[in-house]
């Protein structure tokens, strides 16, 4: 292998093992055993578990925000709704493990300390200036935009914690069901919602 092939083959290792068995769990000698290679080598690409760790949360990171980045298009804020509830939802499908790493707390000491709390958070941020844009056009208070995207972004950040276990009922229809809260609040629920898209 090449190093940038070995380099990539430990960061999948190491992915699944902090998937399965946490950042505490996880031993150097493990990686290395599953990868095939002594620990030194382990130690000459990352500097060792927790440079491993701050890699691979970095690369979950970037996954996920390109993919919000690259989802949501359009000017309908229902839409922008419906893509972004769908985008986190298929990140938790897809990218299991990298989910249940981003969910937990990261060890002190790596960039990213804090994980899924901080990428919410600046997931939130993000969807503030669309909450502002629609709180103004309806005449309500744009400073209240900010405590608004929080709550959206959390309501589907933990209802994706839950789902990624649960796996029931399909993701489009959690995230119809996410987006019909949002959108039309517990005294307008449709009995049965459907994605506009």
């Amino acid at each position: 292998m090449t190093g940038k092939q070995r380099r990539e083959q430990l960061l999948d290792v190491g992915r699944a093992l902090f998937a399965e068995r946490r950042y505490d769990g996880t031993a150097v000698e493990e990686i290395a055993s599953r990868a095939g290679v002594s620990k030194p080598v382990v130690y000459e690409h990352f500097g060792g578990k927790e440079g491993l760790y701050a890699v691979v949360v970095d690369r979950e990171v970037q996954r996920l925000m390109d993919s919000f980045a690259g989802a949501l298009s359009g000017d309908s804020p229902r839409l922008l709704l419906e893509q972004a509830c769908l985008v986190l939802l298929r990140y938790v499908e897809e990218q299991s493990d990298g989910f249940r790493i981003l969910v937990r707390e990261s060890p002190v000491g790596t960039e990213r300390a804090g994980g899924f709390a901080t990428i919410m958070s600046d997931v939130a941020s993000q969807v503030e200036y669309i909450v502002a844009r629609e709180f103004k056009a309806r005449g309500l208070e744009t400073k209240l935009a900010a405590l608004y995207s929080q709550a959206l972004v959390g309501m589907v950040a933990l209802t994706g914690q839950w789902w990624q276990d649960q796996r029931k009922p399909k993701r489009d229809e959690v995230a119809a069901h996410l987006v019909n809260l949002a959108w039309n609040g517990l005294r307008g629920l449709e009995p049965k919602p459907k994605l506009s898209s």
